[in-house]
């Protein structure tokens, strides 16, 4: 197994300073890349200096943009993604390598309890989206949002036209990932807290996270979102017409009625449409045959 490590890193050159002797310390004579997103800190200096390579974007292009850099710049048999802040330990990394050798194409590392998170909100928040990403794939989900992880590359880069600029990186590929039949696995992982201040603004990226919700739902299964909501439309028509029956005597239908039994059988169509979209978007994800080599479809 060849790896490489990918950082993607905005004015964190303080914390790089201590965090790159442990990363080279924790995997010897792997590939590890720096990619500044922007930086005015002289992080990339920083980098320079501790031996590692360095892509520099000219200006900040957000953290799904960096990993993508830093993706297709990877030359291992698996890329592994970790934070600059210094929240997640380079020590753990013998621990998802070791899980990837039990059959798993990504594994990631998974938080546990609220000294885990950065903040009531987000650990609330994250708890969701891992309820609802189990229920979405069948399958228990420890940590939908850790940008812990280590992927086989070459997979990884057969979803690189799916993942955003933005933090929902991790969320997109975790989906995708199941959504192709791959395995996915989860190790525990210690989380300090984040030294300095954090990139993400509640008010600006809390609706942005709330939408996560939705494109969960969208990207793996869209007709389990849109069914159950028609259901409920068309319900609340047809228990809005019983009222009024009941009421006013007359079996006439009622524009409310009316208005709620056509829309929910609108979004039924739509969520139909939208899973035969899906199926068609994964269609040509490229399996890597045994001791095969793929190229990832172009951007």
């Amino acid at each position: 197994m060849t790896l490489s490590i990918v950082i993607p890193a905005k004015n964190e050159a303080e914390h790089l300073e201590s965090l790159l002797p442990r990363v080279i310390a924790a995997a010897p004579g792997r590939q590890v890349i720096v990619v500044d997103d922007g930086s005015c800190d002289g992080t990339a200096g920083v980098a320079r200096r501790h031996g590692v390579e360095v892509i520099t974007q000219p200006y900040g292009k957000g953290n799904g943009a960096a990993i993508k850099r830093g993706a297709l710049a990877a030359r291992g048999d698996y890329i592994l993604f970790m934070d600059a802040d210094g929240q997640h330990d380079p020590a753990a990394i013998p621990d998802l390598l070791a899980r990837l050798e039990e059959g798993y194409d990504m594994v990631v590392g998974a938080r546990s309890g609220l000294s885990s998170q950065a903040s009531v909100f987000r650990w609330g928040a994250n708890a969701f989206y891992n309820r609802l990403a189990s229920w979405m794939v069948g399958q228990r989900i420890d940590d939908l949002t850790s940008g812990f992880r280590v992927a086989h590359r070459k997979k990884f880069l057969s979803f690189l036209y799916l993942l955003p600029n933005g933090f929902s990186y991790p969320t997109t590929s975790t989906m995708a990932f199941f959504r192709a039949g791959y395995s996915v696995g989860f190790v525990p992982t210690a989380v300090g807290r984040r030294a300095g201040r954090s990139h993400i603004n509640l008010l600006r990226d809390g609706l942005r996270f709330f939408l996560i919700i939705f494109k969960v739902g969208t990207l793996y299964s869209p007709l389990k979102v849109y069914f159950p909501v028609s259901v409920l439309m068309a319900g609340l028509g047809g228990l809005n017409y019983v009222l009024s029956a009941l009421s006013t005597g007359s079996l006439r239908f009622t524009n409310m009625s009316t208005l709620l039994v056509l829309a929910g059988m609108i979004v039924f169509l739509m969520g139909l449409l939208s899973e035969q979209l899906t199926n068609l978007q994964y269609k040509n994800v490229e399996h890597e045959p045994e001791g095969g080599d793929v190229e990832p479809p172009p951007l």
